[in-house]
């Protein structure tokens, strides 16, 4: 396995959530990372800004850059990469954790909603690993990694909400896609998807709420995955669509129980999307 110690991870929708805990967990390590959201200022309702997850990075041995940025806009996207390339002498990783979600039928999704979840799922992660790939390709441990599921083709996961499963599986695609095409450069590519509801504020305000919450996991065990195949050599691991918790089954980890978002609830976790 490789040392995160001194290498460079840029995080999209990092400030909070699945990609604040992989910030978090990166910077243990002693990365630079980059905090890249459009959060710069607080929240009514959503904790966290790319300028308190910095400092929490900086609190845990990283070194942060925030930077604000949305990742529809190709040419922010690309001036951002650019920035944080030459504020830490390279890029070795890219994280595409930005996501938006809308859990409806073609019938009654506006359009607008469809082309949004298009341009944060599908199309950030062509033009953040477009903008990327310069620098990855000058780093010996050049890693692309994406948030979206193993692909499913059982026709549930399209029947109530087609728009946002075509999205996230147009992530995996491009994954698979891209580990091929960058597989002479050094450059492993890979998605990650949790095998349980993960309790983060997509889930308590456009999926069902705070007590859904209970049934789920703490976005660590997302963190903790990820960490593992960052550190994983190129030439070892790419074009895969993997599990959390199956992939961290396989590093030895057994008791999942430290995970639970809601120790004291007994209702039973919820599977994930997409996952049979």
């Amino acid at each position: 396995m490789s040392d995160m110690n001194g290498k460079t991870v840029f995080i999209t929708g990092a400030s909070r959530g699945i990609g604040r805990a992989i910030a978090l967990a990166c910077a243990r390590e002693g990365a630079n990372v980059v905090i890249a959201a459009k959060s710069d200022q607080p929240h009514p309702k959503l904790p966290g800004t790319i300028h308190s997850v910095a400092e929490e990075v900086e609190a845990a041995g990283g070194r942060a850059l925030p930077l604000v940025l949305d990742v529809r806009d190709e040419a922010a996207v690309k001036a951002r990469i650019d920035e944080a390339g030459r504020y830490f002498g390279g890029i070795d990783k890219l994280v595409n954790n930005a996501g938006a979600i809308r859990l409806q039928g073609v019938e009654k999704l506006p359009a607008k909603r469809y082309d949004l979840m298009h341009q944060v799922n599908a199309r950030a992660v062509f033009v953040c690993s477009q903008a990327a790939l310069p620098w990855l390709r000058e780093s010996d441990e050049g890693h692309i990694l994406s948030l979206s599921p193993p692909i499913n083709l059982a026709p549930k996961w399209f029947a109530q909400h087609g728009a946002y499963t075509t999205t996230k599986y147009a992530m995996t695609m491009l994954t698979m896609g891209m580990a091929e095409e960058f597989r002479s450069d050094g450059i492993a590519v890979n998605a990650l998807w949790p095998k349980t509801l993960i309790a983060t504020a997509a889930i308590e305000f456009e999926v069902g709420g705070p007590e859904l919450m209970k049934q789920g996991r703490t976005p660590a065990i997302m963190a903790d995955a990820a960490l593992a195949i960052l550190k994983r050599p190129a030439d070892m691991m790419s074009g895969q669509a993997v599990v959390d918790e199956d992939l961290l089954r396989e590093t030895g980890i057994t008791d999942f129980d430290a995970y639970r978002y809601d120790a004291s609830s007994d209702k039973p976790l919820l599977p994930d999307f997409f996952l049979d």
